[in-house]
């Protein structure tokens, strides 16, 4: 299954655009062009169920229409809380983080879609996976195992040809404070 954002939930920007308007502001947004996927809970739940015993056996996805701009989601939670967009609260575009994108892709090229279940829900194919898989796998382990970020980063690649890779720091730490888990961050990221 492939989710969009899903309305209110926990990590949605719903709530959060709902305290900065509370707040007075001002409501942020990563950037005026960004644009995301929303379903409602009931679609989310609908999708979890129709794909668990549809028994379809490969991914299941909700047509969920046209990708809305996040400002325009920003500026009409503002208007129905009574308020003026830019007026009353201003709206700032802080900017794109690290592995944000400007618009979300639910399917990447090398899946494709197959059939459609009912007038919601699709079914796609995700390519095979490589034939080498326990031999990438093995040798992820391995890597990780080592704090070998570059092959981590390498091997990573051969099992999504579509993932594209940030530059590795070989000065990075080699050890999360936090956790103690062993690592070598990619550079750039803000994890």
């Amino acid at each position: 299954m492939r989710f969009g954002n899903v309305l209110g939930s926990a990590g949605s920007v719903v709530p959060l655009f709902r305290e900065q308007i509370a707040a007075g502001g001002p409501v942020t947004v990563t950037h005026r062009d960004v644009q995301r996927y929303f379903m409602t809970t009931g679609e989310a739940v609908a999708l979890v169920l129709q794909a668990a015993y549809g028994d379809f056996g490969t991914l299941c996805v909700l047509d969920m229409g046209e990708q809305i701009k996040i400002v325009d989601l920003a500026k009409h939670m503002i208007t129905m809380a009574g308020l003026v967009p830019d007026a009353d609260i201003p709206i700032i575009f802080t900017g794109l983080r690290p592995g944000d994108k400007l618009h979300e892709e639910l399917l990447t090229d090398e899946e494709e879609t197959t059939s459609r279940v009912n007038r919601k829900i699709l079914v796609a194919a995700s390519p095979p996976p490589p034939p080498e898989l326990d031999r990438i796998l093995d040798g992820l382990a391995e890597a990780a195992d080592a704090g070998d970020s570059v092959r981590v980063v390498s091997l990573l690649g051969a099992l999504v040809p579509s993932y594209k890779t940030r530059e590795v720091s070989a000065t990075a730490p080699s050890v999360w404070p936090s956790t103690g888990v062993h690592d070598r961050r990619i550079a750039g990221s803000d994890q």
